[in-house]
């Protein structure tokens, strides 16, 4: 074995030099949202323990504490270097760069970080993480752009594509301001890795091998389940214990290498997290924030409060709490993946990434509970949730976790312990209170960051109205169709020209038919089919679609009563529309709005049938 180095950098240090390339037998990138949202949530928050709100220049930043992101493995032959281990992380993090100098942009106080991102390569951008097939997206995603067909690319670009998007909905409200700027210096100085260098590839495989496949660790549910069992004396008792365990520990396994935790840092935060932490500099990780790392080791330091004395309570523990709670949440990751009567908003919010529900549904259950008590507590405290989630989108505002989990913690507090009329009467308050100040009355707009959430706004408006016309709702097929699926349409066409007596500019034209008044959803092969036909040219093949693209064309209320029913009903004046101008998309905007405030009244949660 030849010489290995090994380097304690920062990002940019680690980005500063020249690019690397990853070797054929690399795989494809992989990371998932749950992957991007743990590092942003760590970076995040370990920056806030020491960023305060007087702090406005650099130079503070050189006094924050670091943050170890693990270590890469690099084989490097003369000037060529090639990463044989963390191509994920280093992926991420680039694309997080772009992100981050796309934020910055337009601002008057910016942070250098281009020369991180790609190094100019005779006026061609070679980007520091060199993968060619990924170069056009990389381009596109570093200008600002979202490729928005990648169904023909390699598994890696939809990954990166999807990452960058989901970048959006995941980056911190609080760090978007004033404070970004510190927040990029953080990030390339004080965050650090490892960069060990092999200099031929026999020894970087070697190194990648040694620290992959030896020596495996045990890991928090491992520690956890030891300990628990320990404090069992009776010998029948620990085997019939040990055995409940691991036949749970295999159920969660059929979802992910990861479930295991998942499941542990929900139910004990639903059930015992007493605090979190503050967000100011040296504020201390309390039981929320614990529970996330160590949850192994935050049971053992507090099982006193946890009513852990003697073996029979360790037996109770597993027997009746842990087996009580493993089968309600199996329930929920079944919900999450298959619309589910009863638990339907369970999907709505997976499909939103909002990765907190499942604290906040068991928070509302005891094992006390029946079955039937038990699922309409958490069918209560999901549609709180879908409600909540959706009237944050329509004003703008950021779902994150950082955003999130304090106010996500409160409801936790108090809705745990209460039953199922406290919870509806609570949770309707605290609806009704968030109405006062957000609502549904201004129109949402597409964008390149909301396309997704709006896709499923259109999704949910398209079911309800089938729904409510006795027609079978088909959410999962608009939202979940694959390579058939629906896509986002204009009813205006891309063309200024035509509408150029009502907009005096182009970009005024192009706000107003991003509203979603002007979209509906089609599919794929339809939505190309009629991309440039005029308003007139559309509507009759609009007649052939689903509900909503339908209520355009005036032969389709003397054919459907079911929805001329419904409309009335609800008092929802939809009504055909002959031509479509300026007034008819806004009209047809505020039609959206009421809508939208109709499928997710606060009154949905005192009892009803689902939406």
């Amino acid at each position: 074995m030849q010489e290995i180095k090994g380097y304690d950098r920062s990002i940019q240090e680690l980005l500063s030099g020249g690019s690397y390339g990853i070797d054929y037998y690399q795989r494809e990138y992989k990371w998932g949202r749950k992957q991007l949202q743990e590092l942003l949530e760590d970076l995040t928050g370990r920056f806030l323990e020491s960023y305060q709100p007087d702090h406005h220049a650099a130079k503070h930043v050189a006094h924050y504490s670091h943050y170890f992101l693990g270590s890469v493995v690099v084989s490097q032959n003369g000037e060529v270097r090639h990463i044989v281990d963390g191509q994920q992380r280093m992926t991420s993090l680039s694309i997080l760069l772009i992100y981050l100098n796309n934020l910055q942009k337009g601002r008057n106080q910016q942070v250098s970080i281009q020369s991180m991102i790609y190094a100019d390569d005779f006026g061609e951008k070679k980007f520091k993480m060199d993968v060619p097939e990924r170069n056009d997206c990389m381009t596109a995603l570093f200008n600002g752009e979202i490729p928005l067909n990648t169904d023909d690319a390699s598994e890696s670009v939809r990954k990166l594509v999807a990452r960058y998007q989901d970048l959006d909905e995941l980056f911190p409200e609080e760090l978007q301001g004033d404070v970004l700027p510190l927040f990029i210096h953080w990030v390339i100085r004080k965050v650090k890795l490892i960069e060990i260098i092999a200099y031929a590839d026999e020894d970087a495989y070697t190194i990648f091998e040694t620290m992959n496949d030896r020596g495996l660790s045990l890991t928090p549910t491992d520690m956890l389940k030891g300990y628990l069992l320990a404090n069992i004396d009776n010998a029948e008792r620990r085997l019939e214990a040990d055995r409940l365990i691991k036949k749970w520990l295999a159920r969660f396994s059929e979802f992910g290498k990861e479930t295991d935790a998942d499941f542990f840092k929900a139910w004990l935060r639903s059930q015992y997290a007493q605090k979190i932490r503050e967000r100011r500099k040296d504020a201390k990780p309390e039981d929320f924030d614990l529970i996330g790392t160590e949850y192994h080791r935050w049971v053992r330091n507090h099982a006193t409060s946890l009513g852990l004395r003697d073996s029979n309570d360790f037996y109770r523990f597993v027997m009746r709490d842990l087996q009580f709670y493993a089968e309600l949440y199996i329930q929920l990751l079944n919900a999450a993946k298959t619309m589910t009567k009863g638990l339907k908003s369970v999907r709505y919010n997976a499909d939103a990434g909002f990765t907190l529900q499942h604290h906040v549904m068991l928070a509302a259950v005891a094992p006390e509970d029946d079955q039937e008590t038990a699922i309409a507590k958490m069918c209560v405290v999901s549609d709180f949730l879908d409600n909540w989630l959706n009237l944050r989108f329509w004003n703008y505002k950021s779902n994150s976790y950082s955003t999130m989990s304090y106010a996500v913690f409160l409801v936790i507090c108090n809705i745990r312990g209460k039953s199922l009329d406290e919870i509806r009467i609570f949770l309707h308050e605290r609806l009704t209170k968030e109405m006062e100040e957000i609502d549904f009355s201004t129109p949402v707009g597409l964008n390149q960051f909301t396309a997704r959430a709006i896709r499923r706004q259109l999704a949910r408006f398209t079911d309800w109205l089938e729904q409510q016309s006795d027609q079978p709702g088909r959410y999962e097929e608009y939202v979940h169709s694959g390579k058939n699926a629906y896509e986002i349409e204009h009813i205006w066409a891309n063309h200024y020209d035509r509408f150029k007596h009502e907009f005096d500019q182009q970009k005024n034209f192009e706000d107003c038919r991003n509203l979603i008044g002007g979209l509906l959803l089609l599919p794929k092969k339809i939505n190309a089919s009629l991309n440039d036909m005029t308003y007139d040219e559309k509507l009759p093949h609009y007649l052939k679609q689903n509900t909503l693209a339908q209520s355009l064309h005036q032969d389709f209320y003397s054919h459907h009563p079911g929805f001329r029913e419904a409309i009335n009903n609800h008092s929802l004046p939809f009504h055909s529309h002959e031509s479509f101008s300026k007034a008819d998309l806004e009209e047809r905007s505020q039609l959206y709005c009421q809508l939208a405030a109709l499928i997710w009244s606060p009154d949905r949660l005192l009892g009803g049938e689902e939406v």
